[in-house]
């Protein structure tokens, strides 16, 4: 049984001018996902900072997504960290916070083996008993899962899927050969959603999602109902939005875009910082073309 099938969101974590979390305003988004068919919200993942927030702040953040949500899409919540015993503190949180699964970014900085990656998941995956998504982004950790070492935990129980933005389909092809169709692979790189879904994948995590839902959730809806010219027009026609959302660190400009869109999401905290001023006339430009601002 998948988590979920279609168009996740990787929410944005809106703050205050002292970093604090904007809770009416994360309610807002909330609402705004779910009245365009957003199928799960994904809080406190790398589109949520919650690399920069304390553990109190993050299980705060997933307890309210869950209340707000109140079982209307799915809700995943970030756990991941590059320290096992502080992923499983977090993981544990977010059970009790009452989230239907986790998802886990591999380690960073210290990194490890792909002897420690299952070592590591496995700790993670036998301490909870909901459903672990893994997340392989090396572009941000440094560190990938190789397809041998997805299959080794695609035997966990509860180790049900993958999130995938490292941008290497021979990989990713290999995963889903060997994973077979039971592991879910989800897209994690908005301009290969389209591509990704070709080779089995259940659904995206999306972060154009947060200013274009609708058109994300359609771009899934299309391809899993068999209209593939559909999608890959709806994929084509975001690629220059999407190049624009990631012209700087996400999430620096879909925060700003969400802010041009009247959401007041406020400020990135330290050390993400202030758009530069071409690349939001850039982000502006698109928006514009694809139909986000007059």
């Amino acid at each position: 049984m998948s988590l979920f099938t279609g168009s996740g969101v990787a929410i944005v974590t809106p703050m205050h001018e002292d970093g604090s979390v904007n809770y009416p305003v994360l309610k807002q988004l909330i609402e705004f996902q779910l009245e365009n068919g957003t199928d799960a919200i994904i809080i406190c993942g790398t589109t949520g900072e919650a690399s920069t927030m304390t553990d109190e702040e993050q299980i705060e953040a997933v307890r309210f997504t869950v209340e707000t949500v109140a079982k209307r899409a799915v809700v995943l919540a970030g756990a991941g960290s590059n320290d096992t015993a502080h992923a499983i503190e977090l993981a544990k949180g977010c059970e009790a916070a009452g989230v239907d699964g986790v998802l886990l970014v591999t380690p960073y900085y210290n990194k490890t083996t792909q002897k420690g990656l299952i070592k590591h998941y496995t700790a993670i995956a036998e301490s909870i008993s909901i459903p672990i998504l893994l997340y392989n982004v090396p572009g941000r950790t440094g560190l990938s899962i190789s397809p041998k070492t997805c299959y080794e935990l695609s035997k966990v129980k509860n180790i049900v899927g993958i999130k995938e933005a490292s941008g290497n389909f021979s990989n990713i092809a290999e995963i889903a050969a060997i994973c077979g169709p039971d592991f879910d692979l989800y897209s994690g790189n908005d301009d290969q959603n389209v591509p990704i879904l070709s080779l089995g994948g259940k659904g995206v995590i999306s972060v154009l999602a947060n200013v274009a839902p609708k058109q994300t959730h359609d771009m899934v809806e299309k391809f899993l109902s068999g209209d593939t010219q559909g999608a890959a027009k709806l994929q084509l026609e975001s690629i220059e939005l999407i190049n624009a959302l990631f012209c700087e660190v996400n999430p620096i400009p879909v925060k700003a875009a969400l802010n041009m869109m009247g959401f007041d999401v406020g400020p990135c905290k330290a050390p993400l910082c202030e758009m530069e001023p071409e690349h939001m006339e850039q982000l502006k430009t698109a928006m514009k073309n694809y139909g986000l601002l007059k």
